[in-house]
């Protein structure tokens, strides 16, 4: 894995304040940070400098951050570079669009610096950048770790197949935003043509059964996915 001051990361904003404010805390992180204010500029950078990390607004002059997306997912070069839509856009469907063309995670404006940073180390550890000193994941009564792939409840080891700690991983990482099962089922599964969202049904069932009381803090969302809240009181 990457030394923490060996991780790229490329923040793409229209907004000096914004921009400003997001490189001084990761770069507080011992991050490497590159920045661009357009739709175009941020295209270019990604393509020739692949970052580790993308955090990407929606409303940028020239293309805008939905199109950027699609793009880098369908170039085979720049496909599997993690993307943080960072926008004030909060409606749902702007979210849910979001996810759909590729993006990893979604953080709203206004944001605290604090949980972007925690969101970013996060989604560098479920996509295999993360540095050797980051390596738990921590989120009400569980406790990941993604180096060694151990995971324990409330202190107790879970013995959990690599795909449910993949699930779990997911969710505890995102917590209290609901993960649709299509999300799921790309960031999880890579969404292998054989399966459908019935296989995120199934697998959450069985992880569910081995959580114990905690199995509460897993949430469904009727119509839509699942969520991990705090606590399963």
């Amino acid at each position: 894995m990457p030394r923490k001051n060996d991780i790229r990361i490329l923040v793409v904003d229209d907004e000096p304040d914004v921009l400003e404010l997001v490189v001084f805390h990761l770069e507080k992180e011992q991050f490497k940070v590159t920045v661009a204010d357009t739709g175009d500029r941020a295209l270019k950078m990604a393509r020739e400098h692949l970052p580790s990390l993308l955090i990407l607004d929606l409303m940028l002059p020239g293309i805008n951050g939905l199109e950027i997306c699609r793009l880098l997912r369908r170039d085979p070069k720049t496909r599997d570079i993690p993307i943080l839509m960072l926008t004030a856009r909060a409606a749902e469907e702007d979210r849910v669009k979001g996810l759909e063309l590729g993006a990893h995670d979604y953080v709203t404006k206004p944001f605290s610096p604090r949980e972007l940073v925690l969101r970013v180390k996060n989604l560098l550890r479920l996509t295999g950048e993360s540095p050797n000193s980051v390596e738990l994941i921590e989120a009400g009564p569980f406790r990941l770790d993604t180096v060694r792939h151990q995971a324990t409840v409330d202190g107790r080891a879970l013995n959990i197949t690599a795909t449910e700690f993949r699930l779990l991983s997911l969710l505890a990482s995102r917590p209290g935003e609901v993960q649709p099962r299509e999300t799921l089922l790309r960031d999880v599964w890579g969404y292998e043509p054989t399966l459908d969202t019935r296989t995120v049904d199934t697998t959450m069932q069985r992880l569910r059964s081995k959580l114990g009381q905690a199995a509460d803090c897993v949430q469904t969302v009727r119509g839509v996915g699942y969520r991990l809240i705090g606590s399963n009181e």
